[in-house]
């Protein structure tokens, strides 16, 4: 057998994710490599923190990127804050608040469901409900810019009922990251986690995270170890330390790390302000052209994520068809519905680097051209 090297195509990445990477952060990658404790490079965690801290607006010491992508960023809050017994309120409005739930479980926790129907956002009220029934529960999880369904929930006001109730909260900002509005330290967030392949865009395989004091508080404390050595954040909580002496954790990845880096100097330079209106702008637009084509959204525009558009397939299209058209003639990406979405909903990404003009455009006349 004769394996020849791969080059993919230049595709235009419309779907849930992974998003278009810019042209910086792709050159970044191709940097020489370098230990991972070697002082160059343990200068560049530091900035990468700092800057973390900025995209989270936060001023929490443990702010960091897990070598994994966002999945590993979601166990690493649940297997280092929830100890077995631990009682859990998961709020579950989508595929991702199911995975919660599921780390929940795994990590010997009480799982207490509140549902809300899929297009909507998570309802203060049932998780006001569940927390009055079960006063002796310790954490909150929701997801804030649900992937699967395109929407965006209140995390301010779930996040002050957590505190109302004396829990920690746990929030998935995997999609919300860099593209719209998101205050760690104002709402009180006490355990958040990303991906760098959304609305940082960069490459998939990284997850940023952040503690705040008392969830560090809380994992300082365990009565029984955490489950998963690898993100054991007492044991990685001293490799991302700030002073210059790290104690070796694992090897890092270093060039997705300089990709971060650089993608997350392109969001400090462009403002991370001017990054949410961008994506705000470009939904709109997005918006307008779907509508004259006669495609309408599922998710009511009050809690719509500009930056991932579930809208519905128009009767009688064949959803395969039209998604297989717009990759191989278009070289265009946009993702299919999943769970009770599927074959219903197409969701379209406006993420990061693919939130511009022409990317839009495109989206708009290949859709006009293969619906016709």
């Amino acid at each position: 057998m004769s394996v020849s090297s791969f080059y993919p195509p230049q595709r235009t990445l419309m779907g849930p994710g992974p998003s278009d990477v810019h042209p910086k952060v792709l050159q970044a990658l191709s940097r020489p490599v370098i230990g991972h404790l070697d002082p160059l490079f343990i200068g560049m965690m530091d900035e990468v923190r700092e800057l973390l801290q900025y995209a989270f607006q936060t001023k929490n010491e443990c702010t960091m990127a897990v070598s994994a992508p966002g999945s590993a960023g979601m166990e690493a809050c649940f297997v280092n804050l929830v100890e077995p017994g631990d009682k859990v309120v998961v709020c579950i409005n989508g595929v991702f608040g199911s995975r919660m739930a599921e780390n929940v479980v795994r990590s010997g926790g009480q799982l207490v469901r509140v549902e809300d129907d899929w297009g909507q956002p998570v309802s203060p009220d049932k998780l006001e409900d569940a927390l009055k029934a079960h006063p002796d529960a310790k954490m909150v999880a929701f997801v804030h810019a649900e992937t699967s369904t395109g929407v965006l929930s209140d995390a301010q006001t779930l996040c002050s009922l957590a505190k109302q109730y004396d829990c920690l909260s746990i929030v998935d900002a995997v999609t919300s990251l860099g593209g719209v509005p998101l205050y760690v330290d104002d709402w009180g967030i006490d355990a958040i986690y990303s991906g760098t392949q959304k609305c940082l865009s960069c490459v998939p395989g990284i997850s940023p995270v952040s503690f705040s004091d008392a969830a560090v508080a809380k994992i300082k404390s365990r009565k029984t170890p955490v489950q998963s050595w690898f993100l054991d954040q007492t044991l990685v909580m001293n490799y991302w330390s700030g002073n210059q002496k790290r104690s070796y954790h694992h090897t890092a990845p270093v060039n997705a790390l300089y990709a971060l880096h650089e993608a997350l100097v392109q969001l400090q330079d462009e403002g991370l302000e001017n990054a949410w209106q961008r994506h705000a702008r470009q939904h709109q637009a997005l918006r307008s052209g779907l509508e004259k084509l006669g495609i309408s959204f599922i998710v009511d525009e009050g809690c719509r994520l500009p930056q991932l558009n579930a809208v519905a397939i128009p009767e009688g299209v064949d959803d395969a068809a039209v998604r297989s058209r717009l990759l191989n003639q278009y070289n265009l990406e946009i993702g299919a519905g999943l769970g009770a979405f599927a074959g219903k909903v197409w969701r379209i990404g406006l993420m990061g680097y693919a939130a511009r003009d022409e990317n839009t455009a495109l989206c708009l006349r290949a859709l006009e051209e293969t619906l016709q």
